[in-house]
């Protein structure tokens, strides 16, 4: 081979050895963990001889959201969505998202209507408002539940009127439940009765846009007393301390929100009063501390299971609790029940009060001033959270008193409950529709 020859070839052979040992690209350093991100945009570009491709990370931010209530109360427990992460606010209402991309803001929290705010990834700080759901309900005892001509009625009034929500009894003072229930302890003690189809009603009234609430009755219970006296504290009443009885009322709250209502409200979540509760006593000498936090265990192992199956709870307490010091031995006091519930139902009945309450010879002919004067006892003493959702006096009395009662609860922004045992209503007692 002669010198030209060979000087051609090692050229060739070193062109080809250069191809064979080229490194390759070296790939995009890591970037910070983050609690959210999108996936990485790839773009790949092919040419005639080679092949690039490049990793971009969309832009991401840190951003602190806080919730806070109209009146400018923060508000705990909200769930704040951004994108694909999800996280719940502290006791200060704040949240903190570290790392993530610009969407879409969502805040929901049970008892409250759900808001959005746009974040384009510029605020760091973003303040978020709640509005309360504000229910203004009636009552549809079992009687008229059972009766489909009668409860189109009541859907007939609530489309001519400002009523948005109804409350069912599905365990009601009877101590029966009230449609077919698979509770093996209430077929075991016989208190399944069933009366009305929940599935059906509900279904129709969310068809009209109503909320939906189901009242149980929880630690009264004939029934149950009879047939487990190791529960019972005295007279027809259930032992509030007795944890193994919180089973079966919260059986039934769960098996109500599976079947499709809104929101739980216990009734009768309490100790006994008035005679009972010197019996009461006598068995079993309880403390206030002991009886108040018995009804805060119970309601919050309640809202414990509900919330997250997507339901509310609601609590009624005895009214005079609002303008008392103390749990007036029954062991509700607006602090504690109010600091596990969503809602509040207080029953502000001017007929129960006391002849000279507030100065009047008979409170029950002062619908609005009683009504005003407990509302106004109450609001302070409610957690931040909570709703203010009296039941309000429809029996007794005509519409302009029921109507004044009604106001008082509107001009506070509380909603309201008109509570009638036989669930009889005009449309003369009731505001107008919006």
């Amino acid at each position: 081979m002669t010198g030209r020859s060979l000087a051609i070839t090692s050229a060739l052979l070193m062109i080809l050895l250069g191809a064979c040992n080229t490194e390759p690209a070296a790939e995009p350093s890591e970037t910070a963990p983050v609690v959210t991100s999108l996936p990485p945009v790839t773009t790949t570009t092919t040419t005639t001889t080679t092949t690039t491709t490049t990793t971009t990370q969309p832009p991401v931010f840190d951003v602190t959201v806080t919730v806070e209530s109209a009146a400018g109360a923060t508000v705990a427990d909200a769930i704040v969505t951004i994108g694909s992460e999800q996280a719940t606010t502290a006791a200060d209402g704040s949240v903190v998202f570290s790392g993530i991309p610009p969407a879409t803001i969502a805040i929901h929290r049970l008892g409250w209507l759900p808001t959005e705010v746009a974040w384009d990834g510029e605020e760091t700080m973003v303040t978020a408002t709640l509005e309360p759901r504000v229910v203004r309900g009636i009552r549809v005892s079992s009687y008229v539940a059972a009766d489909r001509e009668q409860f189109d009625a009541i859907l007939d009034l609530a489309a001519r009127t400002s009523v948005n929500a109804l409350v069912f009894d599905t365990k009601d003072e009877s101590s029966y439940v009230l449609y077919e229930s698979e509770s093996e302890f209430a077929a075991s003690i016989g208190s399944v009765n069933p009366m009305y189809d929940p599935g059906e009603l509900i279904a129709a009234a969310k068809e009209a846009g109503l909320y939906t609430i189901t009242r149980i009755v929880t630690f009264e219970d004939d029934i149950w007393v009879r047939e487990r006296p190791d529960h019972k504290l005295a007279g027809t009443w259930i032992d509030p301390t007795i944890r193994e009885g919180w089973e079966y009322p919260l059986q039934l709250a769960v098996e109500a929100c599976e079947l499709g209502f809104d929101e739980i409200q216990f009734d009768y979540v309490r100790f006994p009063a008035g005679q009972t509760a010197a019996v009461a006593r006598a068995n079993k000498p309880t403390t206030q501390e002991e009886r108040v936090g018995a009804i805060g265990a119970f309601l919050a192992e309640a809202r414990d299971r509900l919330h997250p199956l997507g339901c509310a709870l609601s609590a009624d307490i005895f009214a005079i609790v609002l303008s008392s010091a103390d749990d007036q031995g029954i062991g509700q006091m607006p602090e504690s029940v109010s600091a596990v519930v969503d809602a509040v139902s207080p029953m502000i009945y001017p007929s129960h009060y006391s002849d000279g309450w507030l100065g009047f010879p008979d409170p029950n002919d002062y619908p609005g001033p009683v009504v005003a004067d407990a509302l106004d006892s109450g609001f302070p003493r409610l957690a931040a959270h909570a709703q203010m959702r009296p039941w309000l006096q429809a029996f007794y009395y005509n519409g302009s008193q029921i109507l004044a009662e009604i106001s008082e609860a509107e001009q506070r922004g509380a909603g309201w409950i008109l509570w009638n045992a036989g669930g009889n209503y005009l449309e003369s007692w009731l505001p107008p529709a919006e």
